[in-house]
């Protein structure tokens, strides 16, 4: 008997034979794929447990941290007909548990974000909101509370105004006034949810306000204090980055200690990793997730689903083409999910199969470090991902 069939598709089929003798489930599809002299496969399951949506690529900020810095593509608000494309074909994955509305815009931008939420939970799935907390006003707040969001990542990248205003040019007593009607509103609903979270982005401009973040937090009631370093997109940030080759001290301000895996009375204290060289691994592969683009495009990742260009741990600039899998207006995401390239994609990712680029004793002559490649493995390479790394994080 044949220990293998192939589909119409390409994908594997194994025989029963050869499925009970391995303990496989029968009638699993698998890619077959080799890797040297070894045999790799993988599974096409309907495993995806986590999606980021990017409803817009809109903000109405300008941070000096950010990507719209250095990017040359749309502003666009997500057409509600792809939205609700996506949600009906949610159905087709049993362990999907959460939707995070985030990605390189301001989600309460969108027109049309209550609804996109409400569409979410009629499946009963869970809701995080990224946000600047700008436009969270009263009204706003109340609509995402009765909306049964439970999470809610608010930036704030400063303590005292000055600070805040540097980074973000805006005014932080807006969104501070903007949380406690937030708060308020969960009071007078009678509900615990959103939970709040709060995203700090370290520099050396603002790092000795962490401490003090820590205490609003607690005033605000904040769950979690979420701390990542900055991607240079700029080279004005160059000098504003904290992280480096060799191994840097923990944080620490003054006479205030901040450590890994902290916890205080209010929640957790997340903070990133200080140099290369940890075991590297993708968050975005290890918790089964996808984003999902305010034009229906699907990429692996946030660091990939966009064109831009950013400066390297080296300080080399380095361009980044997105990578886009797909698309919902042309494909379902389980067919997407499911195809050979993003099997492959993760299984390589999984086992990070790419060369250390800062690590190699060529890279400062390497042309392939300028573009999102490497010398062997899959490209897009993953070789010198900061968020691999846990030196950038996000929600």
């Amino acid at each position: 008997m044949s220990k293998a069939v192939m589909g119409q598709d390409g994908s594997i089929r194994l025989s029963a034979e050869f499925l009970l003798k391995r303990r496989l489930s029968q009638g699993m599809e698998w890619w077959l794929d080799q890797r040297d002299v070894a045999l790799i496969l993988l599974p096409r399951l309907s495993d995806l447990r986590k999606l980021y949506v990017e409803p817009t690529t809109v903000c109405n900020l300008n941070c000096r941290t950010c990507i719209h810095n250095v990017w040359k593509d749309s502003k666009a608000h997500m057409e509600m007909e792809i939205m609700r494309q996506l949600v009906e074909q949610t159905r087709e994955f049993p362990e999907l548990r959460r939707v995070v509305f985030s990605g390189l815009g301001e989600p309460l931008t969108h027109p049309h974000i209550l609804e996109m939420v409400r569409l979410v939970r009629e499946r009963d799935l869970a809701v995080t909101i990224g946000s600047n907390g700008l436009l969270l006003d009263k009204a706003m707040a109340r609509e995402l509370v009765a909306l049964g969001v439970d999470r809610l990542v608010v930036s704030l990248d400063g303590v005292t105004p000055e600070t805040y205003a540097g980074v973000r040019g805006a005014m932080i007593s807006q969104v501070l006034d903007n949380i406690r009607g937030l708060n308020e509103a969960k009071r007078e609903l009678g509900s615990l949810t959103p939970t709040l979270g709060i995203e700090f982005i370290a520099l050396r401009s603002n790092i000795a306000e962490l401490a003090d973040l820590t205490g609003l937090a607690s005033q605000l009631g904040a769950a979690r204090v979420l701390v990542s370093n900055v991607l240079a997109y700029t080279d004005e940030m160059r000098d504003e980055i904290l992280y480096g080759y060799e191994p840097h001290p923990p944080f620490s301000t003054g006479s205030w200690p901040v450590k890994a895996g902290a916890w205080v009375m209010w929640g957790t204290l997340e903070l990133p990793r200080m140099h290369w060289g940890a075991e590297q691994h993708c968050r975005f592969v290890q918790d089964r997730a996808m984003v999902v683009g305010w034009d229906g495009g699907v990429a692996p990742c946030y660091a990939l689903s966009h064109n831009y260009s950013y400066l390297a741990i080296d300080g080399r600039r380095k361009e980044v083409t997105r990578y886009a899998l797909g698309n919902i207006a042309e494909q379902t995401i389980l067919e997407i999910w499911t195809s050979e390239e993003y099997c492959r994609f993760r299984n390589e990712v999984r086992d990070f199969h790419f060369p250390s680029c800062p690590d190699c004793d060529l890279r400062e002559s390497c042309d392939l470090r300028e573009q999102n490649e490497g010398c062997w493995g899959w490209n897009p390479s993953c070789a010198d991902c900061l968020w691999a790394q846990n030196i950038v994080q996000c929600p």
